[in-house]
């Protein structure tokens, strides 16, 4: 597993699929049940951190589909925003 940044931080290039990479071996190790507890612990952490991660990724993902309109013109587009209108 890539080393994280300081205090456990997700690197700024993370991509989704080294993130999902990452919490599968996450998963895998706990289940196993094998090291210490305070490994169990650290790791459960970072698998949050990865799972928090993914989520967003995938929501903005969701959210620039949601954006896209097929019409007699064909294919548009909206702008992404970061935060949906209300």
């Amino acid at each position: 597993m890539p080393k994280t940044t300081a205090a456990g931080a997700l690197p700024a290039d993370l991509t989704f699929e080294s993130a999902m990479q990452q919490l599968d071996g996450i998963v895998r190790q706990l289940e196993s049940g094998q090291g210490s507890l305070d490994e169990a612990i650290q790791n459960y952490e970072q698998g949050a951190r990865l799972r928090a991660f993914c989520e967003k990724r995938l929501k903005d993902a969701e959210l620039r589909i949601s954006q896209i309109a097929v019409g007699a013109g064909g294919v548009t587009a909206a702008p992404f925003n970061e935060t949906p209108a209300k």
